[in-house]
This record gives structure tokens, C-alpha cells and sequence, in this order.
């Protein structure tokens, strides 16, 4: 059967294989009872934080466009993008909480920036699930998986490069496909399956949605189209300035670039294809823990501890922090755990670019 690497373009650098590892039971049954009184989300904490971020970038969305020279438009929109990254990470939350654990936030989420910035829910429930499933990370199943590490370096900036017009390839899968595919079946096929989801694995193919599901994708989508049809309407017939249009199309793609710097530093991509244990897993994804603040910035609500919510996926951000303290304090030094503890942003992505071009060079 054919990994993900080998139905890619991908360096011919060998690598020891993630899948050699063995799972660490020290580290999983600690992670398991030091955590147990963690696991209940606070919604106090996940509104107050959610609808502070969107009403803060938004406000920065308003102020870039009624601002009166570049250097302040540059200034709100930098606090605009760092302000509706955050409240879009939000995203990821939402496919960990359990049924009626905080009612009402995903329909919440939804109206004030799923629908608003291109990205409802539907894209992402449902798929990232697959990238938890531990039979099916890091393998061609995986939808959220490339091997970075092993493939040719131009792959790295073309990763990052595409998120910039990822505004305008939504509006065109909202405004257009979106109609036209349930005019067309054979159309809408391909959009469920390669268009519908939050995706880098480019093999991928989704299944159609079911049940319960199936009515929470068709009033999103429904609310995508509206929007981006009405945004498609003030441009052509001039009711909004082309100016605030593009503004706010230039905040939305910076988020996106943002976001998907932050997925290269997610993992560290070295899997071949092969099923990996827990703890290999654990070892291919990155924390960076403080004392860094940065990381609070560009991997918001928890995502700078990515490889613990590979081992703790019911945890929710806000309990994250402690879950890592108990652990680092509770481990002997010679743990796994501590092997998924890095520094920074600018030292992961350049053992990465690194990698792939010692890759292409051998």
C-alpha cells in the first residue's frame, strides 16, 4: 500500500522513522491522572476571551479603513489581524468540545466570524477529528498532514505563499461553486469532497455530511454564500469603497498567513506515511511553553502547546498551561515529554526549511 510520501513529491533523504518508537505508558498514565480535574471548559472563560477578540479585531477592521494615513492604517490592521487570528483559532476548540459542553458558542462562533471571514465550522469539524484519529495521522488518510520535513524545499514557502489568496479562492468557492454545484451533481461532488475542508493533505477526499451534521453544514454554507455574494454585489455596483474591500481582504489573507506559519512549527512533518504510536505522535508535534510571550501571539488559545493536546485532546486551551506545568514538574528528565519542548518560531521553521533542503541535496 502506497504512504503519503510515496504518492508525493519527496526528497530522497532517509530518515529513522517516526513509527520506530515505542509508546512511553510512564508518560501517557501520568498525562492521564494529573489531568483528570481539567477536562471541564469554562465558559466564562471561552466567551469572555472569543467575543473580546472579535470585537477587538473588528474594531481594528474599522480602524484601518477609517484611518487617516498608512502608518495608522498599518498599526489597526496589525492589531486586527492578531485580534481575529485568535478569535478564528476558536475553530479548533470547537471540534474538541463535547455536545452541549458550552451551548450556544459554535452558532455564536459561526455568526461573528465562521461565516463573516469565509471559514464556518463545517470546514473544520469533522476533518480534524481524522488528524486525532491514531490510526490515520501522519498516513495519506490524514487531512491535515504533509511530510514537510522529507519533501522538496520549495514546498515550504509554496505552503505558506497559497494562504495569501485564500480569501479570494473562498469567495469563489462560496460565491460560485457553491450555487452552481447544486445545479451541476457531479459538481457538487467535488466540491464536498476536495473543497469543503480545512485541508494541506491534497490526496484527500472528504465524505459527504450525515444526520445532524448534514443541517449544520447547509445553514453555514447557506450563511457563506449570502455573504460572500453580498461582498462580490458591493464590489461590482461600488456600495462599499474598493479601498475598505481591500483592506479587510488584506487583514483576512494575513491571518491566514499567520495561521499557516504557525501550522509548519505544528509538527515537525518527519512521518513517511507509516502509523505512528501515541507517543510517536507526541514526538512529531511541538510545544513552546513559557517563558516565551510571543508564542501567546502567533499559537493563541493553546496551540502553543500542540504536541500535550496530541496526547490531552479533551483538554480544554485555558486548562493547558497547568496540564504542562504538573507534567514537566512530575516527569524525570529522561521522559519523552520533555522532547517536545522547543524555544521559538524562527528556530523550528528553520530546522525545517534546513531539513528539506539538506533533503533535496543528497
Amino acid at each position: 500500500m502506497n504512504t503519503l510520501v510515496d504518492r508525493m513529491s519527496v526528497s530522497p533523504e532517509a530518515k529513522t522513522p517516526k513509527s520506530a518508537i515505542a509508546d512511553d505508558m510512564a508518560m501517557i498514565r501520568a498525562a492521564s491522572e494529573l489531568t483528570r480535574d481539567l477536562v471541564a471548559p469554562s465558559a466564562r472563560i471561552y466567551w469572555t476571551d472569543f467575543l473580546a477578540s472579535a470585537v477587538v479585531g473588528y474594531a481594528g477592521v474599522a480602524a484601518a479603513i477609517l484611518a487617516p494615513s498608512v502608518p495608522w492604517m498599518l498599526l489597526a490592521a496589525f492589531v486586527a489581524v492578531l485580534a481575529l487570528y485568535r478569535a478564528g483559532s476558536f475553530i479548533h476548540e470547537l471540534t474538541h468540545l463535547r455536545k452541549n459542553a458550552l451551548p450556544g458558542f459554535r452558532l455564536g462562533w459561526n455568526i461573528l466570524v465562521g461565516v463573516p471571514l469565509l471559514i464556518p465550522s463545517f470546514m473544520y469539524e469533522g476533518i480534524h477529528s481524522l488528524h486525532h484519529n491514531r490510526t490515520k495521522y501522519g498516513t495519506v488518510e490524514d487531512p491535515e498532514y504533509l511530510p514537510l520535513a522529507l519533501m522538496k524545499p520549495w514546498t515550504v514557502p509554496l505552503f505558506v505563499v497559497a494562504a495569501a489568496f485564500a480569501p479570494l479562492a473562498l469567495v469563489f468557492r462560496y460565491a460560485v461553486l457553491t450555487p452552481l454545484s447544486f445545479l451541476i451533481p457531479p459538481l457538487r461532488r467535488i466540491v464536498v469532497e476536495r473543497y469543503s475542508g480545512m485541508i494541506i493533505n491534497p490526496l484527500f477526499r472528504r465524505k459527504p455530511p450525515e444526520g445532524e451534521f448534514r443541517r449544520q453544514w447547509a445553514w453555514q454554507e447557506g450563511g457563506a454564500w449570502a455573504w460572500s455574494t453580498l461582498l462580490v454585489v458591493a464590489a461590482v455596483f461600488g456600495w462599499v469603497p474598493l479601498r475598505a474591500l481591500v483592506i479587510f481582504g488584506a487583514i483576512a489573507a494575513a491571518t491566514l498567513v499567520l495561521n499557516q506559519i504557525r501550522t509548519l512549527v505544528a509538527h515537525l512533518w518527519e512521518n513517511d506515511g507509516a502509523v505512528l504510536t501515541v507517543t510517536g505522535q507526541f514526538l512529531d508535534s511541538v510545544n513552546v511553553p513559557p517563558p516565551g510571550l510571543l508564542p501567546e501571539l502567533w499559537a493563541p488559545v493553546g496551540l502553543r502547546y500542540h504536541a500535550l493536546h496530541h496526547l490531552l485532546p479533551g483538554v480544554p486551551y485555558h486548562a493547558l498551561a497547568e496540564a504542562h506545568r504538573r507534567l514537566k514538574d512530575a516527569l524525570p528528565a529522561d521522559s519523552q515529554y520533555h522532547g517536545a519542548n522547543y524555544r521559538s518560531l524562527p528556530k523550528l521553521v528553520m530546522t525545517l526549511v534546513a531539513g528539506s533542503a539538506r533533503g533535496a541535496a543528497a
